[in-house]
């Protein structure tokens, strides 16, 4: 084992230089997005603890998933050598046999090869598993790296369902993600459907102290849990309705005047004006001016000049209308026009807190108490994740709570959502490496031109199109990087027919999941903590995202493991691209990657505990660049999603009720797993030995269910059965399962063909459900884990 220490200590924690047996080697936990800081403990040679690492930004703590770290590492079901299948893929036993190396990357590129020579690259798809909750952050570049290079535009990735509205979505507003909150500066934070302290321990620690200081806290979540039990404002819509919880609040501050004018004014495009004929932005051409410099620029109604003129943010004295009807002069014709903002008012109108009250279950009353907290306690800053995106109206969810935070003023401010400068790390997913005439050919594309697919990333529901009906053209072979989407995905239709049909399917992973039944080679992954990985940025204030990290090597990989990364160097050197892969040289990939910041890898592995980034963040950088947006402003009103033919603004469907399924469905994650992972790690499973739902006290009693009784969760598409837990904090009318479990996952209850048209993401968080009291003894398989065998894996 590769251990060490230098001579001398500081706070007694060892860090490597030379071989040793016995260290104390201080890194980060990778295992999340919150990537805590750690000390891992070497004791004879093995990994005997993970500990906090209280001088690093994000080391205030450690989860139960990093303390399990040991029995990660040492699971006895790891994989440890490159396995071959030698049976049918209808056969339940794969008759898995151990080959080396050399035979596992001969194989996988002669018939990648094969493939792509009769199908084109495109007929291979890449997938990947998250970033935000797995250790896969480590390769996730360098294997869109792999798929560009080889040529292929797919590569199925779960953004639509995690991350994507709240990094790339929020573009469709502000022009980049929803950023951080500032929060040492904070007066209100808003948690959105987000609970840190089960997801993200790092978040939670500085929003405690936040709070301890005096900030006020908003959660929004049907459940009271973690820090929605410290907040000042809880507020439980029936999940899927934020939208117009978003859009009522919005209207009180628009109704009460209690939002930044000026900003407003100049920094989104609410001056700007809105043709009645088209619906489009009125610009220069519009009025004739279709040369020189002002030709194509957007116009607002001066109430000084009375008429309309070119917005520009710059023009301090200027006096736009926000509201009024006006007539202007076109070569067509005269066309009448209204400010942005006169039609967000009249949308936000027509969700009064009355009427939100009806669609939400938030009382009227904590509306308009919540929306006098956001004007009283400012600077106000937001945070949201999955709660809002896991729903089939989650873009435009989005969008709403995008114009809700507008509205304050706040953005890229001293206490509110700031874009952190983090140390500048070359991008090396290349994308610039995949041709145009490839670019096009991604799947679901044309049915979604403003969603994941403009990255190249798919859905489970494209790939089972492509191979099972060829539409629009056949994929025959599959690449995976610790993906199980039979576990973390909704129900599709012909998932598993269409992996099983699959030509060639190759599987790199620590563990063997469900999903990897149908692989015809397998890949041992080494863990975490037997491979470096660099972190640039720790997200979650100034100070965390200034630093730069080299997690240290800690263990020799067990077996015949190699990391993702050595895998997809290997991988890419047989298929003859090693051109773009620095000849196969891993380390020359980690100094190309490191060359921006100006500090090298020798520099990082002698300093463990990372190094801080000469940067510098500065506030309010809009009013140098504007925004990266079609108006350049912050669009309340969308001209992109206009193109697209979806609502400009924010447009909400009433939910239906339905007799068969009066319940609504959710799920959210428990601290003791992620996904469908570490489930057969012992100290994990003693904690939460098998799924549960949740289930509001009203809702036990009119179904006659105790705490701790057996219960079928039952939607239109079958049924699983799980332990029953009453939980008093949770709104009725709504239970609340967890996904990830084998046999008997959740997923197969939730319906993939129901999903957002703009992003693809589907209702995870609310489908309707029906639960009835379990009265017999379950059959085997039926999702009660201390019955059957365990699941595993990423």
């Amino acid at each position: 084992y590769r251990l060490g220490f230098v001579a001398t200590k500081e706070r007694g924690i060892m860090v490597a230089d030379e071989v040793r047996k016995n260290a104390r080697i201080r890194g980060y936990c990778p295992l999340c997005i919150s990537r805590c800081g750690i000390v891992s403990v070497i004791e004879d040679g093995r990994l005997f603890a993970v500990e906090a690492d209280r001088d690093h930004p994000t080391g205030g703590t450690v989860c139960v998933k990093g303390l399990a770290a040991p029995e990660l590492v040492y699971d006895p079901e790891r994989i440890l050598t490159p396995l071959r299948r030698t049976r049918p893929k209808n056969d339940s036993d794969p008759g898995w046999q151990p080959i080396s190396w050399d035979e596992a990357l001969a194989l996988i590129a002669a018939n990648l090869q094969h493939i792509a020579g009769h199908y084109g690259q495109e007929a291979v798809a890449f997938a990947v598993t998250t970033p935000s909750a797995t250790a896969i952050a480590d390769s996730f570049a360098w294997i869109h790296r792999l798929a560009n290079a080889f040529g292929s535009p797919n590569i199925l990735f779960a953004t639509e369902n995690c991350n994507w509205h709240r990094d790339f979505g929020a573009a469709l507003t502000f022009g980049s993600g929803i950023g951080m909150p500032d929060f040492e500066n904070t007066g209100c934070l808003i948690l959105w459907g987000v609970n840190p302290a089960a997801t993200w321990p790092a978040m939670a620690n500085e929003i405690l102290k936040a709070v301890r200081r005096g900030a006020r806290l908003i959660a929004v979540d049907p459940r009271q849990v973690g820090l929605a039990s410290r907040a000042d404002q809880w507020l439980a819509p029936y999940p899927g309705t934020d939208g117009p919880l978003a859009l009522a609040l919005a209207g009180v501050l628009v109704a009460e005047g209690w939002f930044d004018r000026a900003f407003v004014s100049r920094w989104t495009n609410a001056s700007l004006l809105v043709r009645a004929d088209t619906g489009r932005l009125l610009t220069t051409v519009d009025i004739g001016v279709d040369v020189g410099v002002e030709a194509g620029r957007f116009l607002a109604w001066d109430v000084t000049v009375g008429g309309p003129v070119v917005h520009d943010p710059r023009a301090l004295a200027a006096d736009w209308a926000l509201a009024g009807e006006f007539t202007v002069a076109t070569p067509g014709g005269p066309v009448s026009c209204r400010p942005v903002f006169e039609l967000v008012a009249a949308l936000c109108r027509s969700w009064s807190p009355e009427r939100a009250e009806a669609v939400t279950g938030v009382p009227a009353t904590a509306i308009r108490k919540t929306a006098r907290l956001i004007r009283c306690s400012g600077p106000v800053s937001w945070y949201t994740w999955t709660g809002t995106g896991q729903h089939a109206n989650a873009t435009q969810t989005a969008r709403a709570l995008g114009l809700l935070y507008a509205l304050t003023g706040y953005w890229d401010d001293l206490g509110g959502n700031v874009l952190y400068t983090k140390p500048p790390v070359r991008d090396v997913s290349g994308r610039d490496l995949l041709p145009t005439a490839q670019r096009v050919k991604t799947l679901g594309l044309g049915d979604r031109p403003l969603g994941p697919p403009t990255r190249g990333w798919i859905t489970s529901r494209d790939l089972v199109r492509a191979v099972l009906a060829e539409e629009p053209y056949p994929v025959r072979g599959l690449v995976s990087f610790g993906g199980n989407p039979l576990l973390t995905k909704p129900h599709t239709c012909g998932h598993e027919e269409a992996l099983a049909a699959l030509e060639f399917y190759v599987h790199a992973d620590v563990v063997m999941t469900p999903t990897m039944r149908f692989a015809d080679i397998v890949l041992p992954v080494a863990s975490p903590w037997e491979r470096e990985g660099v972190q640039a940025g720790f997200m979650i204030g100034r100070e965390a995202e200034s630093l730069l990290q080299l997690r240290t090597q800690v263990l020799a990989p067990l077996g015949h493991c190699r990391s993702d990364t050595q895998i997809v160097f290997d991988l890419a050197t047989r298929l003859g691209l090693s051109q773009h892969f620095f000849g196969g040289d891993v380390e020359a990939g980690l100094s190309h990657l490191l060359e921006p910041t100006g500090i090298t890898v020798e520099r990082l592995r002698g300093a463990p505990a990372g190094v801080k980034a000469p940067v510098t963040t500065r506030l309010k950088k809009y009013q140098q660049g504007g925004f990266a947006t079609p108006s350049g402003l912050i669009e309340l009103y969308s001209s992109s999603l206009l193109e697209a033919e979806h609502p400009p603004l924010p447009e909400f469907e009433t939910q239906v009720e339905d007799d068969d399924y009066p319940l609504i469905l959710t799920s959210a994650k428990w601290t003791h797993y992620c996904h469908s992972q570490h489930r057969n790690l012992p100290s994990l499973r003693r904690r939460m030995p098998e799924a549960i739902v949740e289930i509001a006290s009203a809702d036990a009693v009119v179904y006659d269910i105790r705490d701790g009784g057996l219960v079928d969760i039952i939607t239109s598409l079958g049924a699983v059965t799980v332990r029953a837990r009453i939980n008093n904090k949770l709104r009725q009318g709504v239970v609340c399962a967890q996904y990830g479990w084998w046999p008997g996952s959740l997923n197969d209850l939730l319906d993939a063909e129901a999903f957002d048209l703009i992003s693809g993401s589907n209702p995870l968080k609310s489908s309707r459900c029906e639960i009835r009291l379990r009265t017999e003894k379950p059959p085997p398989n039926d999702g009660l884990l201390h019955e059957v065998s365990l699941n595993k894996g990423a």
